[in-house]
Formats: structure tokens, C-alpha cells, sequence
């Protein structure tokens, strides 16, 4: 893998982990949205990442990361009684969205600390060549 190789990957797998902290952060923001423009609550959104090629040249070893896809979870909405709330049905109950606070904070964890891991392969990476750079002084 050539040196540039190293650097494009690690920048495509911060974007990568950029994108799921985002996706990540628009569920928390909606955990309470029971109404939508489609109708009904907001529906969790989760990521798939595939491998991407990073070169033209079909037998490169550089591969990154890309974002392949963001699909709504089909998981039914949580059903609580309230018959106040102004998005009750007729029986009293409102569909409140599918997102588990919990699970979102895990998610977010494990984004984060990725996208750390992909900062420090850039930096050491960046080391290396600067220290392979002062062998030719």
C-alpha cells in the first residue's frame, strides 16, 4: 500500500464515523417526534458501511470505507398512554418514535472512539513518513 493509500483511508473511515455520529445525533433529537412530515413518528435511522476501492486500478490493495446506505429501522413504534397528547388515537394511545436512548448513547460511544482510533493511524501514519522523510537528510 502506498503512503497515499494509508492517508486516504484513514480520512475515509473519518468521514465514515462522521456520518454515523451524525445519524446517531438525529435519532436523539427525535426521540420524542411524534409527528413527521411522512405521518406518524420519527422512524430510527441506522448506517451500513461497505469496503470502497480508493484507486482506478482494480488490483490496488487500497481500499477505504464508504457509507453505503441509511435505512430506516422498521421496528413498531412504542405505543404509550396518554390521552391528553395531542397525537392520541381514538383509544388514547400515542406512537412514540422506536429509538432507545440507551442504545443511541452505545452507538455514539462506538463511533467516537472509532473515529479516534482512525485519528491516531493518521497521525502515526503521518509520523512515519515525516521520520522516513529525515532518513534522506
Amino acid at each position: 500500500m502506498e503512503l497515499a493509500g494509508v492517508f486516504k483511508t484513514s480520512a475515509s473511515a473519518l468521514e465514515a464515523q462522521r456520518q454515523r455520529m451524525n445519524i446517531v445525533a438525529s435519532n436523539l433529537a427525535n426521540v420524542h417526534t411524534t409527528r413527521t412530515e411522512d405521518g406518524g413518528p420519527y422512524k430510527r435511522r441506522d448506517i451500513a458501511f461497505q469496503v470502497a476501492p480508493m484507486d482506478t486500478d482494480p488490483n490496488s490493495l487500497n481500499n477505504g470505507v464508504k457509507v453505503s446506505e441509511i435505512v430506516e429501522d422498521q421496528t413498531p413504534p412504542t405505543l404509550i398512554y396518554d390521552p391528553t397528547h395531542p397525537d392520541a388515537n381514538p383509544q388514547g394511545y400515542v406512537a412514540m418514535p422506536n429509538v432507545n436512548v440507551i442504545e443511541e448513547m452505545v452507538n455514539m460511544m462506538m463511533a467516537s472512539r472509532a473515529y479516534e482510533a482512525n485519528v491516531s493511524a493518521f497521525n502515526i501514519s503521518k509520523g512515519m513518513y515525516l521520520k522516513t522523510l529525515e532518513i534522506g537528510k
